[in-house]
């Protein structure tokens, strides 16, 4: 078996199907979400012209599971993306996604390591939300619903533990600031 931190590489032919290089056989969508929900890395070229294929098909796979009715994005996300790539913070948005997945995945290691309690997604979302707002300047970006101030204090009061939560933005916000 090929080592788990090499991408594994899915060539595309001209009759679009997908062959998986290590296994030697065709591949579906279903089964490279497969393979990154297994946490395995995957890379899609088109096997004539060479042209890295990855992102198109994974926005294909996500927008799969969101028509089957499996919505992971709100709305509200969705419209925010869409409004990133026409302002300010298009800039921004790529590194904060990749900090706040970061974040996410810290906190769910820690939590089946037994490790920090991680708090409630509720929270932590309005956090994100925040910071949207503050880095957009008010323009009509973000737009979340639990995100005003009131509602996050009140979340926070109701059972999670706010120092753990000011921690985790103060590294998310140094983060951030390494990034730029």
């Amino acid at each position: 078996m090929a080592e788990d931190n090499k991408p594994l590489l899915i060539k595309r032919y001209a009759s679009r199907r997908l062959y998986n290089t290590e296994t030697s056989d065709y591949v579906t969508l279903d089964d490279i979400a497969g393979f990154i929900r297994d946490g395995r890395e995957v890379q899609i070229v088109d096997l004539k012209t060479g042209d890295d294929l990855t992102r198109q098909y994974l926005l294909q796979i996500i927008a799969e599971h969101e028509s089957r009715g499996e919505n992971m994005l709100p709305v509200n996300v969705l419209n925010d993306l869409v409004r990133s790539y026409t302002n300010q913070a298009q800039s921004m948005m790529p590194q904060f996604l990749q900090a706040s997945f970061d974040m996410f995945r810290d906190g769910q290691e820690k939590m089946i390591g037994g490790g920090m309690k991680m708090p409630g997604l509720e929270v932590m979302q309005a956090q994100q939300e925040a910071f949207m707002k503050a880095l957009t300047g008010g323009l009509g970006g973000w737009t979340g619903g639990a995100g005003e101030p009131e509602a996050t204090k009140e979340k926070a009061e109701e059972g999670e533990d706010l120092d753990d939560i000011k921690k985790q933005l103060a590294e998310l916000q140094s983060k951030l600031n390494k990034m730029s």
